[in-house]
């Protein structure tokens, strides 16, 4: 207990194959297809199961954290968190086919979903930007040795990001495009986190965007930080949420609120105790305790605003990220 109280249409076809990683029997949303009860899955003590997507990375801190702590037991849920390291692409499907209750992923990609016709309204905010140049939660990083010296010169590049039309490779053209230069010029490699650095360094490609903890562990290898690319692009980006169904929320709305509440009370307790999130990393992600010490944690708002939303579907429709007109109400419907 506490010790304080982008995805397209198509690209879902795609991702399909992976719902085996990311689904699970006995979520709230598949029983109350097929309970006589009270619609939800009930756990130990009367508490609620709920499955929950979410990637291994410093932005899930707080949910692994509110388990840790006691928190989403207190507003009676039992999370299964099941795992992916391919965020929304692979999470999404499994939200709308109800294999997941909830989802993680970032919030640039959802409004892409939303603009081709999927209803996946956010219930959590989970990361934000510090709004820090140069101490931020991403980056976009060159060699130690790389001519490239500011994001203006990365016209014509060829930048690796892990996923593309996604919150990446919008924000380093916008970032390059802020600089002076002409971001759509700028080519993309799909490159996992992992891998970005060697292809930096094999040349393979003259940059990358990495996020924590990669940047720290690139930095630390000798890899230069040419720009923080979310403050480049606002101070208060928005990052990631947390996203269910529409049938969700129409059948088990007050799962839906508990979830809520719980992860905005998650998202309080990891920013005001810097230190017991830095520890969390440890027990879901494999991690140096060094580089979990001084890695750049992000912003746990606790709750998702209007303004952020707006500025996004703006930054969308400017990046080519979306075609068709997003309304902030469908992301928030009870904004």
């Amino acid at each position: 207990m506490r010790t304080h109280l982008a995805v397209a249409v198509a690209a879902l076809a795609a991702a399909a194959t992976l719902l085996t990683a990311c689904g699970s029997s006995g979520t709230a949303a598949q029983s109350s297809q097929t309970s006589a009860g009270d619609g939800s899955s009930e756990g130990s003590g009367g508490t609620t199961k709920v499955t929950v997507g979410v990637m291994p990375i410093v932005d899930t801190a707080p949910i692994y954290l509110g388990v840790q702590e006691g928190i989403f037991a207190e507003h009676g849920l039992d999370l299964d968190l099941q795992t992916s390291s391919q965020g929304a692409a692979a999470l999404v499907p499994g939200v709308v086919s109800g294999q997941l209750d909830f989802g993680f992923g970032n919030v640039a990609a959802l409004i892409t979903a939303h603009s081709q016709g999927l209803a996946l309204p956010l219930v959590a905010s989970a990361s934000s930007s510090t709004g820090v140049d140069g101490n931020d939660t991403s980056g976009i990083i060159v060699a130690g040795a790389s001519d490239i010296s500011g994001p203006a010169d990365l016209d014509g590049a060829r930048v690796a990001v892990n996923t593309m039309n996604s919150i990446g490779d919008a924000t380093v053209r916008e970032t390059v495009d802020n600089a002076g230069g002409d971001g759509s010029s700028v080519t993309f490699a799909e490159i996992a986190f992992p891998d970005m650095l060697p292809s930096i360094e094999s040349g393979q490609v003259e940059a990358a965007w990495v996020v924590e903890p990669f940047l720290t562990i690139a930095l630390d290898q000798g890899a230069r930080l040419l720009a923080s690319n979310y403050v480049a692009t606002t101070p208060d980006l928005l990052i990631a949420s947390y996203f269910t169904s529409t049938g969700l929320m129409e059948s088990e709305p007050e799962v839906v609120e508990r979830f809520s509440a719980a992860m905005e009370e998650s998202q309080a307790f990891a920013q005001e105790n810097e230190d017991m999130t830095r520890d969390v990393l440890g027990t879901y992600m494999t991690i140096d305790p060094a580089i979990a010490e001084k890695l750049v944690l992000p912003r746990f708002n606790a709750k998702v605003t209007r303004s952020e939303l707006e500025f996004l579907i703006d930054f969308a429709e400017r990046q080519g990220l979306i075609s068709n007109p997003v309304e902030v109400s469908s992301l928030l419907p009870k904004a």
